[in-house]
């Protein structure tokens, strides 16, 4: 594999003032994690970002190549977005945005080209046939051909850019084996030997104890055990898990897979050394390794640009529509008893990181329960007058809008947990087996479950069963189709006021 190095890029700049530096340090920090690694999905919005401002400037543009008179309108402006949307969309039907694509240009190019064919084709046709000669066909050629140069740019850029990243490290998989012997020894050498695997073996763990259990495995350090491989994903932002115990070992194969199966990362088996071999479509690879695919993360890198724009576009629209009811529960809430207007609680987040929830407080300030260990119940004499009405009809949870706004939620997906919440005196976690799968996408706003009824008090474990369960069937479901549906049914599960008080 390439050479790798622990940061990510850097700018280095003598005697630079002050005020760059924080902008330069603010930059990095838009699409680098803490670890230093890039963010997949901001640059992939970026180039998204690219390929559309790209195809709406170039219309005016080939009109001034081609000697005709241009008057900008909002018209010319829309329909132009709209031909950029089309061809962006049709670009991603052929699978350019993503990260391997992206890296060779020869192929992108290919595509840019034949997608801006078939736009073209397409825009022609229906002048055709709805008989419009505003625009002439030497025009949307011309609009076509600047177009196709402009996305060659991009694509360009971005090929050099990923390859920069690449080398310094910040944009690799970062890759931990699971399982240690020969098996491991053998898939490190065969992915060691392929430079185009683009990943970082972070290290291995194997719970074998005696003589067979090495120190390193092929120049690749021994991390610990199966017991600390659960924090170790999570701290150290690992993005392929590879299990290279013997299918064999079935028993020990699923203590493995359970413990997985609450990470957000993908899973493959390794079947380098299997002598069992199925269709070649059974198997994904990694350069020449076949692999079991057992899970993928909910969201690829596209996915979760979708989900992110379509969380911050339409939470900041809703955070104006409700603004004057926000304003008035704030008032009421300040009329009806002592204390702040906003309640703040521990909750569990995505990749059960904990995260501080915001809410409007419904409860008496003597009385709240910062971890929920014991939940509220109808009449609950803790709950203040209005408290009772803004819970019944989840206006406390507006605020959760600025949650969504700051990426720390999202405006659908699995409820938010608080640290301490019981079903029947038991913990969640200890009611329901894999209960922190769900922690595996950001909590929303509002979800499957709670749209079906699974709302307010769990005072029972099959309650807690029946929630978990859907939030498990979100995940694996997802699409912005199946968000939007959730999002206009949510009223009207409110109005049944079901399980909240």
């Amino acid at each position: 594999m390439p050479e790798k190095s622990n940061s990510s890029p850097h700018i280095i700049l003598e005697n630079a003032d002050p005020r760059w530096e924080r902008v330069i340090a603010w930059a990095k920090s838009l699409f680098f994690d803490r670890l230093g690694s890039a963010s997949r999905p901001k640059l992939l919005l970026a180039v998204t970002i690219a390929d559309l401002v790209s195809i709406v400037v170039a219309w005016p543009l080939a009109n001034a190549l081609l000697g005709n008179p241009f008057e900008p309108s909002w018209r010319s402006f829309a329909l132009t977005t709209l031909v950029a949307v089309l061809a962006v969309y049709v670009l991603r039907r052929q699978w350019s945005y993503s990260i391997p694509a992206l890296r060779g240009f020869t192929s992108q190019a290919l595509k840019v080209l034949t997608s801006l064919g078939a736009v073209a084709l397409g825009i022609s046709g229906f002048a055709f046939l709805f008989d419009h000669d505003e625009v002439a066909p030497r025009e949307i050629a011309a609009w076509m051909e600047l177009s196709a140069v402009f996305l060659c740019v991009v694509r360009s850029l971005a090929a050099w850019t990923i390859d920069r990243l690449t080398r310094a490290g910040s944009l690799v998989r970062r890759t931990v084996i699971v399982g240690g012997g020969q098996e491991a020894e053998d898939l490190i050498r065969e992915l060691s030997s392929d430079p185009t695997n683009h990943m970082r073996i972070l290290g291995v763990f194997d719970d074998r104890q005696d003589a067979r259990a090495a120190g390193s495995y092929g120049g690749i350090a021994r991390l610990g055990t199966f017991e600390t491989l659960t924090d170790f994903c999570r701290d150290a932002g690992v993005d392929l898990l590879i299990v290279t115990v013997p299918t064999r070992a079935e028993e020990r194969l699923m203590e493995i897979l359970y413990k997985l199966f609450t990470l957000q990362v993908d899973v493959r088996i390794s079947a380098l050394n299997s002598k069992l071999r199925l269709n070649s479509r059974a198997y994904s690879f990694i350069g020449r390794v076949p692999m079991l695919a057992v899970m993928d993360k909910p969201l690829s890198d596209w996915d979760r640009v979708l989900k992110n724009v379509e969380d911050r576009v339409l939470a900041a629209l809703l955070l104006l529509l409700v603004s004057p009811i926000m304003a008035l529960v704030a008032l009421a809430v300040r009329l009806d008893s002592k204390g702040p207007i906003f309640f703040r609680q521990k909750r569990y987040g995505f990749n059960s990181e904990v995260i501080e929830v915001l809410k409007f407080r419904s409860m008496y300030v003597e009385m709240q329960d910062d971890t929920a260990s014991k939940q509220v119940t109808r009449g609950d004499p803790r709950v203040t007058p209005v408290g009772r009405f803004i819970r019944r009809t989840s206006l406390d949870e507006l605020p959760q809008l600025i949650n969504v706004l700051k990426g720390e939620m999202s405006l659908v997906g699995p409820r938010p947990h608080a640290t301490g919440a019981k079903a029947e005196r038991d913990l969640y976690e200890n009611v329901v087996q894999g209960y922190f799968a769900r922690h595996r996408m950001k909590p929303g706003v509002t979800g499957w479950a709670q749209i079906n009824g699974w709302r307010g008090e769990t005072d029972t474990h099959e309650k807690l069963v029946r929630r978990v369960e859907h939030d498990l069937y979100y995940i694996d479901n997802w699409s912005v189709l199946f968000d939007l549906y959730i999002i206009a049914l949510t009223p009207l599960s409110l109005l049944t006021g079901k399980n909240a008080y």
